[in-house]
């Protein structure tokens, strides 16, 4: 058996015993036994890719989407159309893009599959649902699906005539304007092979342009083509930042003193790996004094057209070219600085857009620490305004001196929730929540966060009152997280506070003092992920008072255990994970994996439900002396209880569907 397959930054796990493992396996393989009779019905999966026109047809090839405009590709063909209703003087244009689709299944062919499914009746349906763009001034906002029925497309590889040729299916990738995130759906007729559905993202990219060579390059660096270990393992992770379900292009940075990011248009089912064209310079300044300097990037925050990074007090940002979005092309010709006279400690995100915009956080110090500075991106503008607009937050809430941590902005009561560290005199320091209203510029002290940790004595959760006892551990706050959906309101450091109507506040004792969360992963759904400064990663449900840990634990032991006899590709015994990430309310790795010394970044599911169900059924049952052998014997076979949400509004209705 194998140790813990996960390494975080800081020092390793122990090993678990041999004989722990054995029973952990055995308990869950006898528990949840039902689990693997579905198994052949899950084997089998859909392969989408994006080809040009000209190269439809072509085995191995896949094309980046950036052209965002009808191609003169189909004028010939309907010239020969003498018997339709054409009109020869017409001229008609054709799409850029279209679908490929496969299917592979374990150990076999795909070639071989998908001639056979095609000689069965098996046809892809195709499902294109496209995201209404931020500027519902500019562009109506409709919630358009495209369905189509994919066609079967002969390689054009030569192939002995004995032989049926290679094969695969073909749809258009429809362009529709003012929309640049695109979701794919495939499933199947219903006949021949079982292939359960499945979603791909297909987004445009406007930070691609074509050189003189007619190659694909990036507008905002030069792509490099060897992932060297040491850019990976061993590094902290760091969150993934971007407006939510807005945002065709990801990107993650914190790569050690290098000016690399990781870049996506698919969620990171393919990347890059790009070296950004900045001058990383370092102004010094009595009110920015040099402490240091790295050419690490540090924050990264995607937009619907833009990109945000900040490298050291520097930030700077890159509008993307996208013609479906803007009457005319607003692209970015290099990397903007903006606030150069600002030294710029940390961006804060703003995970929706409202009023037609989207927004995003700049946290100074020095010469105007006690400001936010406060971005609005509409149609790739980027405009700051130092917010508040008079007395800053330190004179308005009475203290000498203090420091904005983090910055959380609820757009539809447009406010701002600060979390505030004061300084009185030589006391000590101590943390405030503020409300400030940007519409009205007022200004409110909503709670004293308490100084130390209060004693839960054996209790899951303690309801602040001030009347409670205390540990010695003092409380470090970090951040502020705000599910706008719900109204729950959570302030985490080396400990986490919940709330609803931001007065009260309970304190969610599951969660450990001894360790300080570094940051958040959120579904906006109900599930929360967790990760420590050691890389742990915990899971909370919104509204519940359980705190529940998912890594390391016993749970994943077998887990990972499990994986490894099935000889997955996606888990190694050395690991490094760079960032957690909720999409489709499923929760996600990008990991980096050792094999014999060659390195590989992956995207895997972390299966909440499962590492659970794993974790209480380890620990969760007895021997029990039958004869002459044990036998193992359950405890509860239904350890968890269920959270309904009920008068929800009926999902809204898509206004146009078009099947082809």
């Amino acid at each position: 058996m194998c140790g813990p397959a996960m390494f975080p930054a800081g020092p390793p796990w122990p090993r678990v015993r041999v004989v722990q493992v054995l029973w952990a396996l055995l308990a869950v393989l006898l528990a949840s036994w039902r689990l693997w009779a579905i198994k052949d019905f899950q084997e089998c999966t859909w392969q989408v890719v994006l080809n040009e026109f000209k190269r439809v047809g072509e085995s191995g090839v896949s094309d980046s989407f950036f052209e965002q405009e009808p191609v003169d590709t189909v004028s010939s063909l309907f010239h020969m159309l003498v018997d339709s209703p054409i009109d020869p003087s017409e001229k008609y244009l054709g799409f850029p893009y279209y679908l490929k689709i496969n299917y592979s299944c374990e150990e076999k062919p795909s070639e071989d599959l998908v001639r056979m499914g095609h000689l069965t009746g098996l046809k892809p349906l195709v499902l294109v649902t496209f995201q209404s763009p931020v500027n519902f001034y500019r562009w109506k906002i409709e919630q358009l699906q495209i369905q189509m029925e994919a066609a079967p497309f002969r390689s054009k590889e030569p192939c002995m005539a004995e032989e049926v040729c290679s094969m695969s299916w073909y749809t258009p990738m429809p362009i529709k304007k003012g929309s640049v995130v695109m979701r794919v759906d495939i499933s199947s007729n219903g006949l021949g092979t079982f292939i359960p559905d499945k979603r791909f993202q297909m987004n445009i990219n406007g930070f691609l342009k074509r050189d003189r060579d007619n190659n694909i390059q990036f507008t905002v660096g030069e792509e490099l083509f060897n992932l060297m270990p040491q850019y990976f393992v061993g590094v902290s992770s760091r969150p993934l930042w971007h407006t939510v379900d807005q945002s065709p292009v990801l990107i993650l940075g914190g790569i050690p003193n290098e000016k690399y990011v990781l870049m996506t248009d698919t969620s990171f089912k393919d990347f890059s790996l790009v070296e950004l064209s900045i001058d990383s310079c370092w102004v010094g300044s009595f009110y920015c004094p040099h402490s240091g300097f790295t050419a690490t990037i540090y924050d990264t925050i995607a937009t619907e057209s833009t990109l945000f990074i900040r490298q050291n007090q520097l930030v700077y940002y890159f509008t993307g070219t996208y013609t479906t979005l803007y009457e005319r092309n607003r692209g970015s010709g290099s990397w903007i600085r903006v606030l150069a006279s600002e030294c710029i400690k940390k961006l804060c995100p703003v995970y929706f857009h409202s009023n037609g915009s989207e927004y995003i956080m700049a946290l100074t110090t020095g010469k105007h620490e006690g400001y936010v500075h406060f971005g609005t991106i509409r149609d790739g503008q980027v405009s700051f305004e130092m917010l508040p607009r008079q007395w800053s937050v330190c004179e308005q809430i009475g203290v000498t001196t203090c420091s904005i941590i983090w910055s959380e902005y609820i757009a539809g009561e447009y406010t701002l929730l600060l979390l505030v560290e004061s300084g009185y005199g030589n006391a000590s320091k101590r943390f405030q929540v503020v409300s400030y209203n940007t519409a009205s510029d007022d200004l409110e002290l909503l709670y004293h966060i308490p100084e130390f940790i209060p004693e839960a004595r054996g209790l899951e959760f303690l309801m602040i009152l001030g009347t409670e006892s205390y540990t010695s551990t003092a409380m470090a706050p970090k951040g502020i997280f705000c599910n706008p959906y719900n109204n729950l309101i959570f302030i985490w450091g080396n400990f986490l506070l919940q709330s609803s109507n931001k007065e009260n506040f309970i304190y969610l004792a599951d969660f450990p003092k001894e360790l300080s969360i570094k940051y958040m992963a959120r579904s906006f759904r109900g599930a929360v992920a967790i990760v420590t400064e050691t890389e742990e990663i915990w899971y909370l449900l919104e509204g519940s008072y359980r705190v529940y840990q998912l890594f390391p634990s016993k749970g994943w032991q077998v887990h990972i255990s499990l994986k490894l006899m099935q000889q997955s590709s996606l888990y190694a015994s050395n690991e490094t994970m760079l960032t957690l990430f909720y999409e489709d309310s499923k929760l996600y790795q990008l990991v980096y994996l050792m094999n014999n010394q060659k390195g590989q970044l992956v995207k895997r599911l972390v299966p909440v439900e499962q590492l659970l169900m794993y974790q209480q059924h380890t620990s969760h049952y007895d021997l029990e002396r039958k004869g002459g052998y044990l036998m193992l014997s359950f405890i509860d076979f239904c350890p968890f209880s269920v959270m309904r949400l009920r008068s929800l509004p009926s999902p809204q209705r898509y206004t146009r569907q078009e099947r082809y």
